[in-house]
């Protein structure tokens, strides 16, 4: 199955919310994948394995795989329009 990380600064709070509402939103259209919530620091580590990074703070540099606005699903501006992407790059 793939995977969806999402991080932030320490991978507890803003990122663990984002990950619930990305999965729970994934889950209704019917879309398989695990999402993961991970510390910023981690992030080359989890990057080699994943289909698409949702990122709350802005990347500081470029990923080999999809990077989605995580602040979208916090707010709800912007928010379909990045789930699409997420869909996108798990299909």
């Amino acid at each position: 199955m793939k995977k969806v990380i999402v991080a932030c600064g320490s991978g507890v709070a803003t990122s663990q919310t984002v990950a619930s509402k990305v999965k729970k939103l994934l889950d209704s259209k019917g879309v398989k994948a695990n999402v993961e919530a991970v510390d910023i620091k981690s992030i080359d580590t989890y990057i080699k394995d994943c289909a698409v990074y949702i990122a709350i703070t802005k990347p500081r540099k470029e990923y080999p795989v999809p990077v989605c606005n995580g602040i979208a699903f916090l707010t709800g501006m912007g928010m379909d329009a990045e789930l699409e992407k997420v869909i996108k790059a798990l299909k």
